[in-house]
């Protein structure tokens, strides 16, 4: 049976609803995958006798393949259209999880986390798409469907990844993931149209996108305050496990529910708080909001103190904060970018976040050595100078 025609037609609210709706369902089958083997890493990179800077290594592997590929695949979005990158996305990261399943040696495992990280540069390309088929009111909400897709993922990926290696063996996360890898790309395939927008458009010129962020001081503003605040979260998230062990006693289960516990707030903050209220407040009020929320929540951990239970609801205000930040930003980045160029821009933001993502766990263990409290402190006070230059934010291109 063939599949249904792959372009979206202009013009029709319901069509661009149902395509927004299949591509939350691409990402979001495929980020379940992502959650259930991310987890394991350690664990198996342990039981292939890894030492500690070659388990950091894999970490960073799959974000330095992000930093370097995802301005190429929302280049190649822009030239050739977002529907293709983003089911040859899916076919790498079937295969990269087929070779995590069988990885029987250290350097398999690298393999696998290298092209993982190659395929999945393209959440740019899926902003792009975003980007493609919503208005300017709409661009934040939308945005924040990739947040959510990231919040179910991070909530149920752990625990279906604990459940399969327990239950059938050390091979079937990885199974799981391919195969959850495989759904996405078959139902891309079927459902998921190219927008006309995109379809319409003549290519643009080379390097263009990163030419517009050079020339714009308010573009360059946004890519920056996206660093900053993916480099505090990320050092935070990247010393949370060494902190539930050494404060709440947290071993490897417990920790992983801590996780699944910030995959829950990440996907209430983003699917519903951010969906709702964005398009009526703006995205530069959010992001004012997001920083402080995520500086105060920064804050919080060190002061709350050893329960539990205290540290639960300054956990919840932490990833609102990064909840609100991110898609807000996302969002602005994409109104102040040309159409002809929103994948290759959209890709730089990424990029930034990939960097961000390899430095915040950097240098978040090296001050977790030193105090288990200086992480916080330093994610804090850049978040602190991240909310001033909130201030200089550009609102919607329709309120200038």
């Amino acid at each position: 049976m063939r599949p249904r025609a792959h372009l979206l037609p202009a013009g029709s609210a319901a069509l661009k609803r149902s395509a927004l709706g299949a591509l939350f369902l691409t990402v979001f089958i495929d980020l379940l995958g992502f959650g259930i083997v991310l987890p394991l890493l350690p664990r198996y990179a342990d039981e292939l006798h890894a030492s500690g800077w070659q388990i950091g290594l894999l970490f960073a592997s799959f974000s330095g393949m992000q930093f370097l590929f995802a301005p190429l695949w929302g280049r190649l979005s822009d030239r050739h259209g977002r529907r293709r990158l983003i089911l040859l996305g899916l076919c790498g990261s079937t295969a990269a999880y087929l070779l995590f399943a069988f990885a029987t040696s250290y350097a398999l495992l690298l393999v696998s986390r290298l092209l993982a990280g190659v395929f999945a540069a393209t959440i740019g390309t899926a902003q792009a798409y975003i980007a493609d088929v919503t208005g300017e009111t709409q661009r934040g909400r939308g945005m924040a469907l990739i947040g959510a897709a990231f919040g179910i993922g991070f909530t149920f990926g752990p625990v279906l990844g604990w459940l399969t290696h327990d239950c059938l063996g050390a091979a079937w996360p990885g199974l799981t993931a391919a195969a959850l890898s495989l759904t996405a790309l078959v139902f891309a395939w079927r459902k998921l149209p190219e927008p006309e927008r995109h379809a319409s458009r003549e290519p643009g010129r080379r390097f263009a996108g990163l030419a517009h962020v050079a020339r714009h001081p308010r573009v360059i503003l946004v890519v920056t305050l996206q660093f900053a605040a993916t480099f505090a979260f990320a050092a935070f998230e990247g010393t949370l496990a060494l902190l539930a062990k050494r404060e709440y006693g947290l071993e490897f289960r417990g920790a992983g529910l801590l996780f699944t516990y910030i995959g829950f707030c990440l996907l209430i903050g983003q699917g519903m708080l951010v969906r709702r209220l964005m398009p009526r407040v703006g995205e530069r009020a959010f992001a004012r909001l997001g920083a402080l929320c995520l500086g105060a929540g920064l804050v919080g951990i060190p002061l709350v103190g050893a329960g539990l239970g205290g540290v639960l609801p300054v956990l919840a205000v932490t990833v609102l904060g990064f909840a609100m930040l991110t898609p807000s930003l996302s969002s602005l980045l994409s109104l102040h970018t040309p159409e002809g160029m929103q994948g290759e821009v959209l890709g730089i933001g990424q990029s930034s976040l990939s960097l961000a993502r390899i430095l915040g766990p950097f240098l978040g263990n090296v001050l977790f050595a030193r105090d288990a409290e200086l992480p916080y402190w330093a994610a804090a006070a850049v978040m602190l100078v991240a909310a001033g230059l909130t201030l200089a934010l550009p609102g919607r291109p329709s309120d200038s």
